[in-house]
């Protein structure tokens, strides 16, 4: 028997956690946390342990496929992947030189390895890329350039050394970053406390010191009495206030009709309970962490919501401070070269984004745009027609509102390509679907871990793919090739890493021991007087002119949200430990742990409507309908429902997924064009349904 153990990146979620994997005659036969690593404590998450049944699932694509029937038919021509590659660059270069090279679009998930891909798109010379984002965090960056002009990434969250944590739009214990949840569990040993503010008793408002209910969509109103009480009350850190915040005054003029008692009223939560909550912050300052959320694509109002935690976290003097919000530090910020960018190589395309980012919407960062723009683009054709797109390691049709709209505006597509390792509505959607090795089975370029203690990583092949797919440098270089990209053609991916690393002193042996090269010996915390925040005044502007001089307001007046009718109840979703999104419900061991979701209602509504545990329920809105096992509970807001998120699939190929639960993204008429204006990102939880008892259930 031979053994042998290789230090890689888990690709179960997008966290991308360090990992060792044990391998045995060729096959993965254990996976734990990065030992040198010391937050990992040698941990994984259940969908980390999961990856070895995401390498031995025999249903995932395995080869290369172009589609023989109509889309979504399910009708695919097995091809080597020369014919696939063939076909993707020749149907890229044709519509290239009829519509120009704008009209090809590309998003993915987000993360550290997009440096490649996203210079194969510069070197095409389309300006559209989109991740992700706007289902997602787009909201907390804005936010964070809105005060900073620096985004959400440039600090981080000291939770070890934290004395009160606060989370809002932040579910730690079931959306598992295992180091974070690590950090803050060692804090809550040495006495720090936890506040969970949620519609509803999570995994995280378990564990919590205190649980505030909040009425869905009040958050806002939350927030803004919060600071209030901060600022009328003195509470507040006034040193860097005034000097390093503007428009404190203005500020303060804005909540002074926000009470605590009109907060009560408008939220539920009692106005002693929160003028406690806010005392016992300003006690714990500056070692506050009030977490600016993950999901915030929520309400119409979560860029203010966000927004305002930010103004928290500044008012309490959490920016820089040890157990609140340090600033990151790069390699050039300790002395180090950082790697060498593929992007470099090409210009950035001059044409503006179909999406209007950075040109009609001047107020978002052009990065990543704004994927549900693009969409809308692409059904109507303008600012220009978008034809081709390709969908890497993203599945829209489940991440957004509406899939059927969104079938109908790809008909106006020529290509439409799913780069994938497992299968997903978009790739059965597809024209040409090209397989991924899961991440077990491939390398992926070398990234950067900014940080306190910043250094650079790599993922390792483990085991060599079973079946006939490929790395995600691989795929790029197959279709750069093509496409005269010779920059980007790379045989080896020792070449690649040398590329990366030329100038930096580190070679890619460097990585064998321990999988990751640190550019630091130790953590380095910088006051918050050496920095110059990149806004107009170097300053944390409260009021800014980005937004003011784009028609919005810095700071927006409340709007109390709508109350369901009868019967009728906000629809909400969120995340659990055991799935990503839709990507792992068809894994085998993860799905014989949860193989399908549950409709949480509160336990008095389902009373008015004879609904009791384990009924099976339809869930309608606009005539669509689908049925779901009720789960009644009164830890729950009696106005909303909530699911998993990620269930619901309709595909034959997932046999175990095949049928099992709902997918909340059905429920959202008119919602790609539901939105926040301010933040960019979709506002999915403004959505309404009817919950019934059904019949002979």
């Amino acid at each position: 028997m031979t053994a042998s153990s290789v230090f890689s990146v888990c690709g179960m979620c997008t966290v991308r956690c360090p990992i060792q994997v044990a391998v045995e005659n060729g096959r993965v036969s254990f996976i734990k946390g990065n030992p040198h690593i010391p937050a990992m404590k040698g941990a994984v998450c259940p969908r980390g342990a999961a990856g070895k049944a995401l390498v031995n699932d025999d249903e995932r694509p395995q080869y290369p496929m172009i589609r023989a029937g109509n889309r979504g038919e399910g009708k695919w021509r097995k091809v080597s992947w020369d014919e696939a590659f063939d076909y993707v660059a020749g149907g890229l270069s044709r519509i290239s030189e009829e519509y120009g090279a704008r009209a090809i679009a590309f998003s993915d998930r987000g993360g550290p390895f997009r440096d490649f891909h996203r210079a194969f798109l510069r070197g095409i010379g389309t300006p559209n890329y989109v991740n992700h984002d706007s289902s997602c965090a787009r909201n907390v960056q804005h936010a964070a350039l809105s005060l900073t002009g620096m985004g959400r990434k440039s600090v981080s969250y000291d939770f070890k050394n934290a004395r009160h944590v606060v989370l809002q739009f932040r579910n730690i214990f079931e959306a598992v970053n295992v180091q974070e949840v690590n950090n803050l569990t060692d804090a809550m040993e040495k006495g720090c406390k936890l506040t969970v503010i949620d519609i509803r008793a999570n995994i995280s408002a378990s564990k919590a010191t205190q649980w505030m209910m909040i009425r869905p969509g009040a958050d806002y109103a939350f927030n803004l009495a919060v600071i209030r009480e901060l600022l009328v009350k003195r509470l507040y850190n006034e040193h860097v206030a005034s000097t390093y915040m503007t428009g404190v005054a203005e500020l303060e003029d804005f909540v002074r009709p926000y009470t605590l008692d009109w907060a009560q009223q408008e939220t539920g939560i009692q106005a002693d309970e929160i003028r406690h909550f806010v005392r016992e912050l300003a006690a714990a300052a500056p070692a506050v962490i009030w977490h600016p959320g993950w999901m915030a694509a929520r309400y119409t109002d979560s860029f203010y919501v966000c927004r305002t935690i930010y103004i928290i976290n500044a008012l309490l003097g959490a920016y820089g401070a040890k157990g609140g919000l340090p600033f990151v530090n790069t390699p050039k910020d300790v002395g180090a070269k950082g790697l060498n960018s593929f992007m470099d190589l090409y210009p950035k395309p001059a044409e503006k984004r179909a999406d209007g980012v950075g040109w009609k919407y001047p107020q978002f960062e052009e990065g990543p745009g704004l994927a549900h723009l693009l969409y809308q683009a692409m059904d109507t054709q303008s600012p220009y027609p978008v034809k081709a797109y390709i969908a890497y390691r993203h599945d829209p049709l489940m991440g957004y509102p509406e899939p059927d709209r969104m079938k109908a505006i790809w008909e106006k597509l020529n290509l439409l390509v799913s780069v994938t390792f497992s299968w997903s509505d978009t790739a059965w959607h597809s024209d040409v679907v090209l397989p991924l090795s899961p991440y077990l089975e491939r390398e992926s370029i070398i990234a950067t871990q900014n940080g306190l203690a910043p250094r650079f990583f790599v993922r390792q092949r483990a085991v060599e793919p079973r079946y006939d797919t490929k790395a995600d440098w691989e795929i790029i270089s197959g279709l750069a090739r093509r496409m005269g990209l010779n920059a980007l053609a790379f045989d080896r991916v020792e070449d690649l890493w040398k590329f990366q690393l030329e100038g930096t002193g580190v070679s890619a042996a460097d990585f064998n021991a321990t999988g990751v090269v640190p550019l630091s010996d130790k953590a380095i915390y910088r006051d918050i007087g050496e920095i110059r925040f990149k806004t107009d005044t170097g300053r944390m502007d409260i009021i800014t002119k980005k937004l003011e001089g784009n028609g919005l307001m810095s700071l927006k007046p409340y709007v109390s949200p709508k109350t369901p009718p009868e019967g009728r109840f906000r629809l909400t979703f969120g995340r659990c430990a055991l799935h990503t999104q839709g990507h792992t419900v068809n894994n085998p061991l993860l799905f014989e742990q949860m193989p399908e979701n549950v409709l949480w209602i509160n336990q008095k509504a389902a009373a008015k409507l004879g609904i009791a545990n384990n009924d099976r329920v339809e869930v309608i809105q606009n005539g669509y309908s689908e049925t779901i096992a009720a789960y009644v509970t009164d830890m729950i807001h009696p106005e909303a429902v909530f699911v998993v998120h990620g269930f619901g699939h309709r595909l034959p190929v997932e046999s175990r997924a095949f049928f099992k639960g709902l997918a909340d993204n059905k429920f959202m008429k008119g919602g790609l064009d539901i939105w926040d204006q301010a933040g960019g990102a979709i506002a999915y939880q403004e959505h309404f349904v009817t919950v019934k008892k059904l019949s002979g259930s």
